[in-house]
């Protein structure tokens, strides 16, 4: 079953750069992970975001997120796990989790 690992945490925490340890966790968890990693990558800042919405037929966009919060998307993982277990025990050895949170949506298929 394809899951997305949705990372979640404060983007301030990245104002002055990202941590070199921290990256190197990146690059082992995708590492340990490569079997099941499907896809994935990190986001720029809300900040270069725009929200795109269709009202009564007219196309608006605002620059932005959808709302502000206290944690952002950062970035995400699409994995192809055996089960919920496995997709947990991937999303429990993300670095965020320790500062932010991660989210799992399984993936939608349609016969």
């Amino acid at each position: 079953m394809q899951y997305l690992l949705l990372i979640y945490e404060n983007e301030k925490r990245f104002a002055k750069g990202y941590d070199p340890a921290e990256l190197k966790e990146y690059r082992g968890l995708g590492q340990e992970y490569a079997s099941i990693i499907k896809g994935g990558a990190a986001l720029k800042p809300t900040n270069s975001a725009t929200t795109v919405r269709l009202r009564e037929g007219k196309r608006l966009t605002t620059d932005g997120p959808f709302a502000e919060t206290k944690e952002q998307l950062g970035g995400f993982y699409l994995v192809e796990a055996r089960d919920i277990d496995e997709a947990i025990a991937m999303a429990g050895k993300i670095p965020a989790a320790r500062y932010g949170c991660i989210e799992l949506r399984p993936i939608m298929t349609f016969e």
